[in-house]
């Protein structure tokens, strides 16, 4: 049996991206300026340090997110964006709007179900 190449391509795309942490990740990366591995931490407070870390070595192998080691004591550590990396922004802010419409309209049938019991 062959696969279906345009849906493998979909699988491709969202593995890069898909994951529980990965798109908030992006999205405080995609601000502008590199953070520290302790301030992403700070913006996700509930993330564990070993599923950021992991997140962060998926995004970096990926060439999505850049990794510098500042050679001092204590070591310095930043992650930034990469020029490839920005290439995401449209892509993340369609699914953010995306979400948004969906949360609201899961909000509406739920408040049209509760008046229809009402009634």
């Amino acid at each position: 049996m062959q696969k279906n190449p345009v849906q493998c391509q979909f699988v491709v795309a969202l593995d890069s991206i898909v994951g529980k942490w990965k798109p908030s990740i992006l999205y405080h990366l995609l601000q502008g300026k590199p953070l520290r591995f302790n301030e992403l931490r700070r913006l996700l407070p509930d993330i564990t340090q070993r599923m950021l870390t992991l997140h962060l070595r998926e995004l970096e192998e990926e060439e999505i997110v850049k990794r510098v080691v500042y050679p001092q004591v204590p070591p310095k550590v930043e992650y930034s964006i990469t020029e490839y990396g920005k290439s995401l922004s449209p892509i993340l802010e369609s699914l953010h709007q995306w979400g948004l419409a969906h949360v609201d309209r899961k909000q509406r049938k739920m408040k049209n179900n509760d008046q229809i019991e009402t009634d």
